[in-house]
């Protein structure tokens, strides 16, 4: 069975961090450009970051360059988000996307072959 599956999100202050991940199982993610989005309550989901299948090439929104770092550990079938700095504005649900067989189209992907389920933080003192 093919899954996508972020978890790591949580509750923390303003200024705090977190690390989600982004696992695949079934299949192999070596091939997949991944991105990591962000849907804020009552907006449309919009890209943060992406980061190639090679992982040599990564790209960030303006909102978030600085202080969120995209990796990933094909060995694990795993893709990261570092979230540091946290901000209020952070707030929102985090889904990973992953492209099969294209790089990054700036700090988000060109098509969305699979979906995670996504993983909620809240930014909040």
């Amino acid at each position: 069975q093919l899954q996508v599956a972020e978890s790591g999100g949580g509750l923390v202050q303003p200024g705090g961090s977190l690390r989600l991940s982004c696992v695949a199982s079934g299949f192999t993610l070596d091939y997949y450009a991944v991105a990591w989005f962000r849907q804020e309550p009552g907006k449309q989901r919009e890209g943060v970051s992406c980061i190639s299948s090679s992982g040599s090439d990564t790209d960030y929104a303006d909102s978030v360059k600085g202080r969120f770092t995209i990796s990933r550990d094909n060995a694990k079938n795993t893709v990261y988000l570092q979230m540091n700095s946290l901000k209020p504005e952070d707030t929102g649900i985090y889904y990973c996307a992953l492209d099969y067989g294209h790089y990054c189209s700036g700090f988000s992907v060109y098509e969305v072959d699979y979906w995670g389920q996504g993983t909620v933080v809240t930014v909040s003192s």
